[in-house]
């Protein structure tokens, strides 16, 4: 172990002090999922991240996915996984695997790890409260993909109660609509959305690549910041493809709804959430609303 100084440790906090100011009292989304949810390593270093950021003065939101427990717990079950087009179809059978996966069993997971963290943790899913209203979603080409839900409307209120009560809202992104009918809603899009609504300082959405890439098969091709302005552009030049496609457009939402700014960091390494919050450093690709562009060259 590396021996720090403690005029080392003191200049640490010193460099962070503006940064903790700048997110005092303010909601900071963080979309949570990838190998970071896998990786015992870098899953404690998750939690650590969101405790010290709310022991600070930061209101988290943490909004989880858990496609990989879904997929085990199908799999014990005996029932096909199948996806249309990238996403996943969700018959009768999926729905119920997925809201008792993702808000039972992950969910109450995340609150027991962050209690452990000395953390206090509510957990939510989009059922409570009528927090995610949705109506069914189909493919761009008019596929059905079963009870796969686009988000119509989001209740804060479960979730300012909670931050109200000094805890730390983790949120399962199952909806619900007036015929009483449960979804499985996209985590990245209802972290979007969850952040626009709550006119989030912030959203981090944690993924599995370093951010977005000239050529996503080359790390340091890392492009740092991008105008929303610019997002049509590297579509048309394929620099945004793929499964990247919808990622940047709830990041575009979110800008438009009106959150500062929002980060794809890369939840592989460890701490990233602090050095995305309390330092200089771009661990990832930072999406605004700035007049200059800033992105490409």
């Amino acid at each position: 172990m590396v021996k720090i100084s403690n005029q080392d440790k003191s200049q640490v906090l010193i460099d962070a002090l503006p940064y903790i100011q700048k997110y005092n009292n303010k909601i900071l989304v963080i979309k949570y999922g990838g190998n970071a949810m896998t990786n015992k390593e870098l899953k404690d270093a998750v939690m650590t991240d969101i405790v010290l950021l709310s022991l600070v003065g930061v209101k988290v939101v943490l909004v989880h996915g858990g496609g990989p427990e879904i997929n085990d717990m199908l799999k014990k079950l005996n029932i096909e996984s199948r996806f249309v087009n990238g996403l996943r179809y969700t018959d009768d059978a999926t729905v119920d695997v997925v809201k008792m996966v993702l808000s039972g069993k992950v969910n109450k997971e995340l609150v027991q790890l962050l209690a452990q963290h000395k953390g206090s943790a509510v957990g939510l899913c989009g059922i409570d409260g009528g927090m995610l209203m949705a109506e069914k979603k189909t493919t761009d080409d008019g596929q059905d993909l079963g009870w796969v839900g686009e988000i119509t409307k989001v209740n804060t209120k479960p979730i300012l109660d909670a931050l109200a009560n000094g805890n730390i809202p983790v949120i399962a992104t199952v909806a619900t609509d007036e015929e009483g009918n449960t979804y499985n809603v996209n985590a990245d899009t209802a972290a979007a959305r969850i952040a626009a609504e709550l006119g989030a300082e912030n959203l981090i959405l944690m993924t599995d690549i370093a951010g977005l890439l000239r050529d996503k098969d080359d790390p340091e091709t890392l492009i740092p910041e991008v105008n929303v302005s610019e997002v049509p552009f590297l579509k048309r030049q394929g620099i945004i493809s793929g499964g990247m496609i919808p990622k940047i457009d709830c990041c575009v939402q979110a800008i438009e709804e009106g959150v500062t700014s929002v980060h794809i960091i890369d939840g592989r390494k460890p701490h990233s959430i602090l050095y995305e919050a309390f330092t200089s450093e771009n661990l990832g690709t930072t999406i605004g609303a700035s007049q200059e562009s800033v992105g490409i060259k």
